[in-house]
């Protein structure tokens, strides 16, 4: 596996890290433009989730597949969320991790 590669393959995984983020937070994504009557939908955010989840979830099996370290752009918890596969309502609570329990 040349270097180009695996640079190519963070290179996804960054796109589909940021793609993720952005749908967690309700930024505009591609879905978007791809299915504008759907903005209507009560259940859009959640589609649009899903299919940020699975982008990243096709990321990362290549990068496994292919020998490429993908740990390294996600925090451990991150990184355990991936690797478990299922999207759950702590995933998305849970995401982004913060230090509050250490402020008295």
């Amino acid at each position: 596996m040349g270097n180009m590669s695996a640079d190519f393959l963070n290179a996804k995984l960054n796109d589909a890290k940021v793609h993720f983020e952005r749908a967690l937070d309700c930024k505009h994504t591609e879905f978007d433009d791809l299915y504008p009557y759907m903005i209507e939908h009560p259940q859009f955010f959640w589609y649009k989730r899903y299919v940020a989840w699975s982008e990243l979830l096709t990321i990362v099996k290549l990068c496994d597949e292919l020998e490429v370290e993908w740990q390294a752009q996600f925090t451990k918890k991150q990184a355990e969320y991936i690797t478990g596969r299922v999207m759950s309502s702590r995933v998305l609570d849970e995401w982004y991790e913060t230090n509050r329990e250490h402020v008295g």
